[in-house]
């Protein structure tokens, strides 16, 4: 009973903090009534369901199925999801660095971070880990691989892996350390003039990745710069508004939050002195480009500042905050939409009405508005940005989605790697008609 009244205050704290800015009306009684109605309920099932019942996961069901009815960004995170919540924020955790995926029943390392714990410890991409610390992940289904990995700083996490083209378990130990993931996996000269700048996540040090990447790139000569939001799922908004300001000048308006709560209302500006205001942009987009990569590209294009090439972009034009709730629980609530430049918004997708089988839709062309940017072009708000520059995704056949889907590339890529110790440089590579 100890546990129920500890989540029943949390309860309470969560969908009260939720409602703080309504008026004292018959909005309180109701949610008065409905917590009491839960509580009393969740008293019954406690005492007399034929079997016993886990009070925490029950309660986190309840709460992600009461979230599931508005839109996908507004997440409760127990007390146990809090570093993934962390490392989500910050782009930092401990633990050894590598990116495992299910592959097929198999825990396969996908992704190793250069100069990681397991870069050094001797992993490689496609290395089956059988065993954390003892935990025997081919008979522990339950296991969670990426959570038995992280732990203190400085601690060892003892490893068995199985190897393409081995038949003998390899024991490493690997010592933990705070990881950092990157912003810009890859920056460089295309030719003697252009530069290219990755950006794929917008973490807490993503505008001075950039802003690294643009000085050095100038130095190195550039006069044009390409710079490739595609597949960015967006990330912090103070972010976006400073690696806007590397290419807009000084208090140029970069994009306004508009909610219910209107004193968190607020127009953010460029700060600081830019890097380049002249020099010829591109920026790459596609329709997994969203949240704060579209601020980007959309403020570039709104000051006709650049110009974007690409597919229409996802279309996520809404804004969270974080709520610290009970227990050491937390909120990341929907709050706000976000305008840019020219007024438009560009959420595509209507989630405060609802169809009758609960479905949603985007918003029709019909009520979409038309604004114009600083050199009076017409650009529309409700879906997404639009490139100026549209290009075709390239169609796959249906023998290469299948190959690709049962994840056969990844496994040749393994078994080559196996076979040639070294290979050539990615420009000079060639597979041969016998590969």
């Amino acid at each position: 009973m100890k546990h129920l009244r500890k989540l029943t205050l949390a309860a309470v704290c969560m969908i009260g903090a939720g409602f703080f800015a309504f008026r004292p009306d018959e909005r309180f009684f109701e949610i008065a009534r409905n917590l009491d109605i839960y509580a009393t309920l969740f008293k019954e099932l406690n005492r007399y369901y034929v079997d016993e019942i886990n009070p925490n996961r029950l309660t986190k069901m309840s709460i992600e199925s009461m979230l599931k009815n508005l839109d996908p960004y507004t997440n409760f995170y127990a007390e146990d999801e809090i570093e993934d919540y962390r490392t989500m924020t910050t782009g930092q955790y401990t633990g050894i660095g590598a990116i495992i995926t299910n592959n097929k029943g198999k825990n396969i390392i996908y992704s190793i971070l250069e100069g990681s714990p397991a870069e050094k410890a001797g992993l490689h991409i496609g290395d089956e880990i059988v065993k954390i610390d003892g935990v025997d992940l081919t008979t522990r289904k339950d296991a969670n691989p990426d959570k038995l990995m992280k732990g203190q700083a400085n601690s060892t996490v003892k490893l068995a892996v199985r190897r393409v083209g081995s038949s003998s378990l390899l024991e490493m130990n690997v010592t933990r350390e705070f990881v950092k993931t990157g912003n810009v996996p890859y920056y460089g000269m295309l030719n003697d003039e252009v530069g290219y700048i990755d950006l794929k996540d917008f973490n807490q040090t993503a505008a001075r990745e950039v802003k690294t990447a643009l000085v050095e790139l100038k130095g190195k000569g550039m006069k044009k710069l390409v710079l490739d939001v595609r597949e960015n799922p967006g990330g912090l908004l103070d972010q976006a508004v400073l690696i806007c300001n590397l290419f807009i000048p000084k208090d140029a308006e970069v994009v306004s939050n508009r909610g219910k709560v209107t004193e968190w209302n607020k127009t953010y500006t460029a700060p600081m002195t830019p890097v380049d205001t002249e020099i010829p942009l591109v920026v790459l987009v596609n329709g997994r480009s969203a949240s704060a990569s579209e601020i980007v590209s959309g403020v570039i294009q709104d000051y006709d500042r650049g110009v974007l090439i690409g597919q229409r972009t996802y279309g996520k034009g809404l804004v969270q905050t974080t709520r610290d709730l009970s227990y050491n629980t937390k909120l990341k609530v929907t709050v706000a939409k976000y305008y840019i430049p020219s007024g438009r918004c560009i959420q595509a997708i209507d989630y405060s009405h609802r169809n009758a089988d609960g479905s949603v839709g985007k918003i029709p062309d019909s009520l979409k508005v038309a604004f114009k940017t600083r050199n009076g072009r017409v650009v529309y708000d409700g879906g997404g940005v639009e490139p100026d520059v549209p290009t075709e995704l390239v169609s796959r056949t249906s023998i290469v989605n299948s190959l690709n889907s049962k994840g056969l590339f990844f496994d040749y890529a393994l078994k080559y790697r196996a076979d040639h110790p070294t290979i050539k440089p990615a420009k000079e590579f060639e597979l041969s008609d016998a590969d």
